[in-house]
């Protein structure tokens, strides 16, 4: 036959085979068949493969392998010839084909979409089936710092925020598909943009990282592992995300090559996000028995030990060091699974590239709100009933509330599923990220327009503490010169008044805990000894309790420091101008603001990563921002105008618009979108230091 035939035949072949495809799909399920035989002889097999018309090399040639597992398995044995992996997927689920060598990505579609199995997987050089993920950073940064300092607070991840990173290019699995989807996936950063698309995913890494980060295109110095570790090590970037055998490859096995290389002390690895799995042999469990899958499996598997079935190992399927059974298919997808299905739009992206119909499902439904819910309502429009309602009617979604009554039990409620996401604090939002896993994925702003309000340390002018602050001279520290002053705080374990600040100065070797670490009451003696037993730690109703009473103290000279908001001078001395703020001569301030402990954060609404997908998460976030731009206009019978998008919402009354459920039930001026070290990082930093505070706080909220 000449090659104009044999051309002309293959596109009538391949012409059939897709309508076989598209009636296969009309007829719905393929019928289980009896398939291997009493005496344990399977009936036949048939092998997806991708066939050339010719071969330049005849040892290329898979009909080698065909006939290798005829001649071991005593049965016809079958070449299906397919043009893509999405014609391998098709293949395998209607019937055509029992097994088909796929990469990765498709045989991880093949099994969301279409329950596809693994039946076994290709080795790496390195023997094994997969290879990790995982970032490298500089020796001496705060992420590698955290890494290895084995102390449970600190996340070398929480850190990644605002670093500049290194990829190895667009959509590398290794290099950004699992650290990103693990980064998304456990609440570390939020998509940006529409979670369907996958372009969403270079807004997503420009926000949570910065618009320096590098995301190479082929040729470029930076792309691939070598490029992106390049990138890291000649300062280009801060992260370098590459796979596990990318830094011993190239700079200590071959670092006298790579003169790039630094020394092999100056890089940290971080624990890998994740694995690729290798390319795994597929099967399609509703139309191929168990029995006669482990058949086949047996034989694949003893290819490495047979002459010629190395030779075809080696030729055909690229993989010298044999094939092996990885057990199920969640142990050989599940991690890779795990991260990648959180990456925005990656169903409709692999779809597209193999060819198939993906379809997601965006949201739960229904999705439940843990909310403190009383008989009555004083004001009709604080019923958090509307919030749900609303938000039922922006996500196309039942959405329900979950009735609690404390934070403790909004923490229980999405530790374990009882609930989507609630509204907490931050004391209580903190014990349910260090302690459970929760996530923050926005948070109220203050009447200021933050999500924060700072703790800070005031003293008056011409003490020696200011002078020490004012003086840009490095050897003079004023927080050194704390030690023996009277301290004025707000009162017991408040945030800014004292958890913040001396979780500060207990983390940064100031202050010394005494007494029981583990108990929440040492703090008082940890005061007492660092500064002295005059310390105001005042109780509720004393004068100077609170903010405006701690700066009292200090300005009626009952104290040394006082230590309070960073809203509270202004409050009190320019806009309220009590009558005991200080003033100079000049009429300037009588006092000098330390640098700030820390920021204590505004309530947050948490979730669990463990529990959400991706999809239902910035679902929730979109329509939350969403409320953020709605105004009710009174004109005519009056109307919801939405002054971003300029829709015009005219069937839904004046309380369920935005501004009004901002207002009357969750008593703010606007929400913003967050990830949980960006809104508690700080915080956590300083109060992580406080004796006993963990179990104080699980105590507080009963958990």
């Amino acid at each position: 036959m000449n090659t104009k035939s044999r051309t002309s035949l293959k596109a009538v072949f391949m012409a059939a085979f897709m309508l076989s495809v598209t009636f296969s799909g009309c007829l719905g399920e393929v019928e289980d068949k009896e398939d291997v035989d009493e005496s344990g002889q399977i009936d036949s097999l048939v092998v997806a493969y991708e066939v050339r018309d010719t071969y330049t090399n005849i040892d290329d040639n898979p009909q080698r392998l065909a006939d290798y597992l005829q001649e071991k398995l005593n049965a016809p044995v079958e070449l299906y010839a397919v043009g893509s992996e999405g014609a391998s997927i098709e293949a395998l689920r209607f019937g055509h084909a029992d097994i088909a060598f796929m990469d990765g990505g498709a045989a991880w579609v093949g099994w969301q979409q279409y329950d596809l199995g693994v039946l076994a997987s290709e080795t790496k050089p390195d023997g094994r089936t997969w290879y990790g993920a995982r970032a490298v950073v500089r020796a001496g940064t705060d992420m590698a710092d955290a890494h290895l300092d084995d102390d449970v607070y600190t996340d070398p991840f929480a850190l990644f925020q605002g670093k500049t990173s290194c990829h190895t290019g667009w959509l590398k699995s290794a290099g950004m598909l699992l650290p990103m989807g693990y980064l998304i996936g456990n609440g570390y950063a939020n998509v940006i943009g529409d979670p369907n698309t996958v372009e969403s995913m270079r807004n997503t890494i420009y926000e949570y990282f910065n618009e320096e980060a590098s995301i190479p295109e082929t040729g470029d110095t930076y792309y691939s592992y070598k490029g992106a570790l390049r990138c890291l090590s000649e300062d280009r970037g801060d992260i370098a995300f590459v796979a596990d055998t990318t830094l011993d490859y190239y700079c200590v096995d071959r670092a006298d090559s790579n003169t790039w290389c630094l020394d092999e002390t100056a890089y940290v690895e971080l624990p890998i996000f994740g694995r690729a799995p290798g390319h795994p042999i597929m099967y399609n469990p509703a139309t191929m028995s168990d029995e006669k899958a482990d058949i086949v499996r047996k034989v694949l598997v003893a290819m490495e030990d047979d002459e010629v079935g190395e030779d075809i190992l080696d030729d055909i399927i690229n993989s010298p060091s044999g094939i092996v059974d990885v057990g199920t298919t969640e142990d050989h997808l599940g991690t890779y699974s795990a991260a990648i299905r959180n990456v925005p739009g990656i169903q409709a992206y692999y779809g597209g590239k193999y060819g198939i119909n993906t379809s997601v499902q965006p949201t739960k439904n229904p999705l439940i709100i843990a909310y403190e819910v009383r008989d009555t309502y004083e004001n009709i429009d604080g019923n958090p009933q509307i919030l749900a309602d609303r938000l039922s009617l922006k996500l196309g979604v039942d959405v329900e509330l979950y009735d609690v009554a404390s934070e403790g039990a909004i923490i229980e409620a999405l530790r374990f599923g009882h609930a989507d996401i609630g509204f907490m604090d931050g004391g209580a939002a903190w014990v349910g990220w260090k302690e459970y896993g929760l996530s923050a994925l926005a948070a109220d702003l203050k009447p200021d327009g933050r999500s924060w309000y700072g703790a800070q340390a005031y003293v008056k002018a011409g003490s020696d503490i200011a002078e020490a602050y004012l003086d840009d001279d490095d050897s003079t520290d004023p927080f050194e010169l704390f030690r023996g002053k009277t301290s004025c705080h707000t009162g017991w374990l408040k945030s800014a008044g004292m958890l913040l600040p001396m979780g500060y100065l207990i983390g940064n070797g100031y202050a010394e805990v005494m007494g029981d670490p583990d108990d929440v009451a040492s703090l008082r003696s940890t005061i007492f000894n660092f500064f002295n037993d005059d310390a105001s730690i005042p109780e509720s109703g004393d004068i100077y309790y609170s903010y405006d009473g701690a700066l009292r103290c200090l300005s009626e000279g009952r104290g040394d420091i006082a230590f309070i908001a960073d809203t509270t001078y202004d409050f009190n001395c320019v806009q309220k101008q009590r009558n005991w703020c200080l003033e100079n001569e000049d009429g300037t301030s009588g006092y000098v603001a330390l640098p700030l402990f820390g920021k204590a954060p505004s309530h947050p609404v948490m979730f669990n990563p463990e529990m959400m997908d991706m999809y239902t998460r910035a679902a929730i976030l979109n329509a939350f921002m969403d409320m953020n731009s709605e105004v009710w206009v009174e004109e005519g019978e009056g109307y919801c105008y939405n002054q971003q998008s300029h829709e015009v919402d005219r069937d839904i009354p004046e309380n369920m618009c935005g501004d009004s459920i901002l207002a009357e039930i969750l008593n703010t001026g606007g929400l913003i979108a967050v990830n949980t070290q960006e809104h508690m990082g700080s915080y956590s930093d300083s109060i992580s230091n406080v004796p006993g505070i963990a179990a104080y706080f699980d105590g507080k909220y009963d958990i």
